[in-house]
């Protein structure tokens, strides 16, 4: 067995306890957006909604214990359409729909959003959420502001070569080259803001360990047997050139709508690349249930990176015990050691803006759980 207790914690992100970013949105911010949707509400009575939810979610988020906090995505729909709209190049299609089918104990879910297109030229504007940062960075009083962005390799992963215009993209490496030059321009924006904890949401590298994965890529055309590779080359090249200040996380998981999932099996697949040539200072992992799989994987990441355990499920109301936590703790660090490990809940709360079947009580909850377990884990 482990011994758990007098470990220093980490001050550098990822911290011993954390969490992914998403939390739920309360009924005043719905109800806004709906208003403001409907053409009952001005954008500046939106932004002043949006201003106080983030406001009392920074709180909460202190209040537990937190060392890093977000703006839980307020302010978006989805946690990566509403980045990737932004990008110059890139609209919604407005002759198709993208239809993404989820699974729960009780059936199906279908997440349906308008298809994507990369009709030019992939270049940054402004900053895409730099109003965002900055709004969360005025609110936080002790925790380390938290940006999440999805990754670049979101936007080849969700519509493929169909969506990309050959006309403006006959070569894809050109393709790439321009979208890691854009992520490059934007990291280098948020830092000059005051960045130093930046996450990079990646579902393609979770999705790719399922064998039924793979065969809806190679059935629309793409090397599923190596496209991880290929991901892992492209956010390489987005972080190039990263000032030593900020620090860069990626989180992996196996969807996440209505307390739903879209993909199964360890992440044994993509380990060996992911963990040794992924340059990134942590891993936000999902272990919250058995199709997640088992640790054995961690035993390819290297000394210097930093493992967080996603061992908290969003997807339940149900509380997990200490007790079980740090069993799974104690197992995950028979592969990597525990000075490498951390805690957080698996995924986020409401990845898109109707989120999770649990209560608000029961999320806070979560997060002081995993705040207090981390605390006799590692001091």
């Amino acid at each position: 067995m482990t011994t758990f207790g007098g470990m220093s914690p980490r001050v550098a992100p990822p911290y011993r306890a954390d969490h992914v970013g998403s939390l739920l949105r309360p009924e005043s911010l719905l109800n806004a957006r709906s208003e403001f949707e409907a053409g009952r509400l001005t954008a500046a009575e939106l932004r002043a909604a949006e201003d106080a939810a983030i406001s009392d979610v920074v709180a909460m988020q202190e209040d537990v214990g937190l060392t890093g906090a977000t703006d839980g995505e307020f302010r978006r729909s989805s946690w990566h359409m509403d980045f990737l709209y932004a990008l110059e190049g890139v609209h919604p299609a407005a002759d198709s729909e993208l239809t993404v089918q989820f699974h729960n104990a009780d059936g199906e879910v279908e997440f349906t959003t308008p298809d994507l297109r990369v009709d030019d030229r992939i270049r940054l504007g402004e900053p895409i959420f730099a109003d965002h940062f900055t709004a969360l960075a005025q609110r936080v009083r002790t925790a380390t502001p938290k940006l999440t962005i999805p990754s670049p390799g979101m936007l080849h992963f969700r519509g493929g070569r169909a969506a990309i215009d050959e006309t403006v993209y006959p070569d894809l490496e050109v393709f790439r080259s321009d979208l890691a030059a854009a992520y490059r321009a934007h990291i280098r924006a948020m830092a000059d803001l005051g960045c130093h904890y930046l996450q990079l949401d990646d579902t393609s590298l979770a999705y790719l360990n399922d064998p039924r994965q793979r065969e809806r890529l190679a059935a629309r055309g793409d090397d599923a047997e190596h496209e991880h590779e290929r991901t892992i080359r492209l956010i390489n090249s987005a972080l190039e050139g990263r000032p030593d200040t900020l620090s860069v996380t990626t989180h992996l998981c196996r969807g996440n709508y209505r307390s739903s999932w879209a993909a199964e099996g360890g992440y044994d697949f993509v380990a060996e690349a992911l963990f040794n040539e992924l340059d990134v200072d942590g891993f936000f992992l999902e272990f919250d249930d058995a199709r997640s799989g088992g640790f054995a994987p961690l035993r390819f990441v290297p000394k210097g990176k930093a493992v967080v355990l996603g061992l908290v499920t969003t997807k339940s109301g149900e509380l997990e015990s200490k007790d079980d936590l740090k069993r799974r703790i104690d197992e995950a660090a028979r592969y990597l050691d525990l000075d490498q490990l951390c805690l957080s809940p698996q995924c986020g709360f409401a990845s898109t803006r109707e989120g999770n079947a649990l209560s608000y009580e029961q999320q806070v909850a979560k997060l002081r759980l995993v705040v207090e377990t981390a605390t006799e884990v590692w001091g």
